[in-house]
């Protein structure tokens, strides 16, 4: 199957990342490099361009932009996803998150691991709609998708 072997981000639309934010986009990055399913559907008839895949991942105009080319460096895709579908899932994970984290400092294990089971439950739910929003455009399976997503969440400004 195919797969991103290289990723960049483009954050020129967005407020300065944090030391934490850049850290986070490292860490999913490297995550996300490390095991990855990535494939371009054929279009008009034509099969897919084969990758392995550069994914330059960006926000653009309030939009998710996926830019995909070849690893040589010619482009093969480009696609916008809005980000409405995942504003409310992105809000909950950021709570949840937050809500880990403090609950490591002061929480019993038995408290803290069943808020890290929720997290990890609203973490499903966003790779879910990334695979729903990435129907016809990109075949991802649900590890890649939960990789992107993370990704995702350290590109787009909390708030």
């Amino acid at each position: 199957m195919n797969h991103i072997s290289k990723i960049s981000i483009d954050d020129s639309a967005a407020p300065p990342a944090s030391e934490i934010i850049l850290q986070e986009r490292k860490v999913a990055a490297y995550d996300l490099l490390e095991d990855n399913n990535f494939d371009l559907p054929g279009r008009d008839g034509q099969p897919a361009p084969p990758g392995p895949y550069a994914l330059r991942l960006g926000l653009r105009d309030g939009r998710l932009v996926f830019d995909i080319s070849q690893e040589a460096g010619e482009k093969v895709a480009e696609f916008h996803l809005s980000l409405g579908p995942f504003r409310q899932v992105m809000k909950d994970y950021f709570q949840i998150c937050a809500s880990y984290y403090d609950a490591v400092k002061t929480m019993p294990p038995a408290q803290i691991e069943a808020i890290d089971m929720a997290r990890r439950g609203i973490h499903n739910e966003g790779a879910r709609t990334l695979q729903e929003r990435l129907e016809g455009k990109a075949d991802v399976d649900i590890d890649t998708a939960r990789r992107l997503f993370t990704l995702i969440c350290a590109l787009i400004p909390q708030g």
